[in-house]
């Protein structure tokens, strides 16, 4: 199974496109406290669209509690800071990618700690980052590729 892990989320409209992915390809979602909107926000509930039934979320109340409740996680922290790519891996099969802040990334001290499993996206040189939602759409799709997109309907029926 794959999760996706927000740490402390502070764009609503991000958060939504992110929610629907995870619905889209049966992901499950963290999102680690404090989020930088409210849970009922209309920009996040319209990003998600009518797809909210359909998703797996959990919260958490810091990284403390995510950790408490998800020990020994493959956990992987996407970050530019990274120098292994995210298709240099092969995922197991319950993983666990983690986003930081969208104005901060994650943590430096996190990067380091987990820094055997943290991974970039490439892009150009010079520029600053993707947009949160487009980097968990990438990754995401990465992990069922490589999982042949099981369970997934794969042509237009």
């Amino acid at each position: 199974m794959l999760n996706i892990v927000l740490l402390e989320p502070e764009i609503p409209q991000n958060t939504g496109n992110i929610a629907r992915t995870c619905a889209a390809v049966g992901a499950r979602l963290h999102l680690i406290r404090p989020l930088g909107f409210e849970i009922n926000n209309a920009k996040l509930k319209r990003a998600g669209m009518d797809y909210w039934f359909h998703l797996d979320i959990s919260f958490y109340d810091g990284i403390d509690d995510f950790f408490s409740k998800n020990p020994n996680s493959e956990l992987y922290c996407f970050t530019k800071k990274a120098s292994k790519c995210y298709t240099d891996v092969s995922y197991g099969d319950n993983v666990y990618f983690i986003f930081g802040k969208e104005s901060c990334g994650l943590p430096e001290d996190f990067i380091e700690k987990h820094k055997e499993n943290a991974l970039r996206i490439p892009m150009r040189t010079g520029l600053r980052s993707l947009n949160q939602s487009n980097s968990v759409a990438i990754a995401t799709y990465e992990y069922f590729r490589q999982k042949g997109f099981e369970g997934m309907q794969q042509s237009y029926k």
